[in-house]
């Protein structure tokens, strides 16, 4: 069973998450086709659709709910393309990976955080060391769709919440419990 689960995931969890990834995957295709941006006019200067972007971003942060599907998360290196949650509670990251609540959506220009498991519910992060500087990371919304490229890694303590702090600019970081099987330390992907 060890070897199993090192080796791929657990198969038990497995099987509730993709169900509940068919799910979100649904209900987020119905949400991303009803959204109704705002046109961007012809012409429109690079700080004007910059503003619209932002302005459409919050509104949409305002009015996600917990455990509820906001967006699709792909990075190839990892094999990944799943629907991502609004939230990193318990009963949300076993839907997927999840949105901290204390950040922001891609778009309006500060730290996108996202969490996710490396041993149950699907592993979306269960290799997360193995994406190198360059890779992408593309996170779509349906305003937008936003690609980041990785940066740097390093790990940090698991109450170490400098992790969370914002500096003004668009960043992601990907975060995955350290090591494998512990929740002793966080692995941290930035993008």
């Amino acid at each position: 069973w060890v070897v199993l689960v090192w080796q791929w995931q657990d198969p038990f969890t497995a099987l509730y998450t993709t169900w509940r990834q068919h799910q979100l995957s649904d209900s987020y295709k119905q949400k991303a086709e009803a959204y109704q941006a705002p046109p961007v006019k012809p012409g429109t200067s690079l700080a004007a659709t910059t503003a619209q972007i932002r302005a459409q971003a919050r509104r949409y942060r305002l009015n996600a709910r917990r455990g509820e599907g906001i967006g699709r998360i792909q990075v190839p290196r990892l094999g990944l393309n799943m629907v991502f949650v609004e939230g990193t509670d318990d009963a949300s990251l076993r839907k997927g990976p999840g949105r901290d609540r204390r950040t922001y959506m891609p778009g309006e220009g500060q730290l996108v955080y996202i969490a996710g498991h490396r041993t149950t519910y699907l592993a979306p992060f269960a290799h997360i060391e193995r994406l190198e500087p360059g890779d992408p990371v593309t996170l779509e919304v349906p305003y937008g769709t936003f690609t980041y490229r990785v940066t740097r890694h390093y790990v940090v303590g698991e109450h170490d919440l400098r992790v969370l702090a914002n500096r003004g600019v668009e960043v992601l970081r990907l975060q995955a419990c350290h090591p494998r099987f512990f929740a002793t330390q966080r692995y941290i992907a930035w993008a």
